[in-house]
């Protein structure tokens, strides 16, 4: 949020930008200003905003962008927090809703401290700062899903198909979760679930396999039936490269085939 804030005031040229999320349940009708860059005092941090009130309630109950000239007379809005508003000195203000998967999960807003109106570049950098957290909602989501899945019990076979598949997903996920520590628990629950598809450690005669990170994660996707170029849109890669880091790991594998290379790796304790 910080991060998307800080871009959307470089790219809007508004000297303010502030935001906050919906609980992460799902649940409720009000969010809480947690996110503040350029403000000169503190007076909307903490601000909770329910859906339909003011200009970031009304911009929640539609879903779609709002914009007012002059914050406090503005008559198509309602007006709970006007002491706020007036204390940061704000006027024309922009808010931008942030929608995964058609729920309002959070709202954006930029502001000036002048009563004008806001032209294209200021919503159009807003709406794209609200998709980067948009993206970094989905994939969190995502995750936690997957996440889930690999902590359920396995029992049977085709339990552990879905398992493969969920820690292919999973790694595929891991390098674009911006949370570092959802991020290092992806891996360690990919690092498990490898691990019990041997049930334990690997044997002794097998030799430790130095595979890099981007080598495992091309493995991984080639072992849940994906093509390079499938393998290469999930991961973020150009087949060529999906291609290149495949032939390394085969290599150290001793491996002739993807299939060969699937099987070494997971006798290897590198997948499950």
């Amino acid at each position: 949020m910080q991060a998307a804030l800080s871009r959307m005031r470089r790219a809007s040229g508004l000297p303010v930008a502030f935001g906050g999320l919906l609980p992460a349940d799902g649940h409720g009708r009000r969010l809480r200003i947690a996110e503040l860059s350029g403000a000169a005092t503190h007076a909307l941090h903490g601000l909770v905003i329910t859906a339909g009130s003011g200009l970031g309630g009304k911009s929640m109950a539609l879903s779609r962008p709002c914009a007012v000239t002059d914050y406090h007379a503005s008559r198509h809005i309602s007006h709970e927090y006007d002491v706020a508003v007036a204390a940061e000195g704000l006027r024309a203000v922009l808010a931008v809703p942030v929608v995964v998967r058609r729920k309002v999960r959070g709202v954006l807003y930029a502001a000036l401290r002048e009563a004008m109106p806001l032209g294209d570049r200021a919503l159009n950098a807003a709406i794209a700062a609200a998709r980067d957290v948009e993206q970094s909602l989905a994939v969190q989501d995502d995750a936690q899903r997957l996440l889930a899945v690999a902590r359920e019990p396995v029992a049977g076979p085709g339990a552990w198909e879905l398992v493969r598949a969920a820690h292919s997903e999973l790694r595929a996920l891991a390098p674009r979760v911006v949370d570092p520590a959802l991020r290092e628990e992806l891996v360690a629950v990919c690092g498990r679930l490898a691990a019990a598809a041997g049930d334990g450690p690997a044997p002794r005669h097998q030799p430790h396999v130095p595979l890099t990170p981007r080598e495992v994660d091309v493995l991984a996707c080639v072992a849940a039936g994906a093509t390079n170029a499938a393998a290469g849109e999930r991961l973020g890669l150009r087949p060529e490269t999906v291609k290149g880091y495949l032939r390394s790991a085969m290599r150290k594998l001793g491996a002739h085939t993807r299939l060969e290379a699937v099987v070494a790796a997971r006798r290897a304790g590198l997948l499950p």
